[in-house]
């Protein structure tokens, strides 16, 4: 019932920045925590960061001072901001919601993510 799509991947060199949007759609849903987690070739996946419906965020060690998450509740959208970005943060980004659903009786909580986005930072 809900969708979540993401854009922004891409390929920058070392120190550079991009910025990652994921937007959910669907109907009669209300999005609690969304989260950005990554996952490099060989590796398992792990979270970025997240923030909450109230907008309390956090980070990952390995982001804090580079990254920055925010959301837009009334787009359904999340956002991360990646700067001064190293080739150890080449991976691919997936977004990550907690959603309650409120299309049928009784509502339901049910976790989403988004299809994937190729971060590649070059040295």
């Amino acid at each position: 019932q809900v969708q979540l799509v993401e854009s922004g991947g891409g390929l920058v060199q070392a120190g550079g920045s991009l910025k990652l949007s994921c937007a959910a759609s669907g109907t009669l849903f209300t999005i609690r925590t969304m989260g950005w987690y990554r996952q490099a070739p060989g590796k398992q996946r792990e979270v970025v960061a997240t923030i909450t419906s109230g907008e309390s965020t956090n980070f990952a060690d390995f982001v804090k001072g580079r990254f920055t998450i925010s959301r837009d509740n009334a787009k359904n959208t999340v956002y991360l901001q990646m700067n001064s970005l190293k080739p150890e943060d080449t991976a691919v980004y997936y977004c990550h919601a907690n959603v309650l659903i409120r299309s049928s009786l009784p509502y339901y909580s049910n976790t989403y993510w988004g299809q994937g986005s190729q971060v590649t930072v070059s040295s």
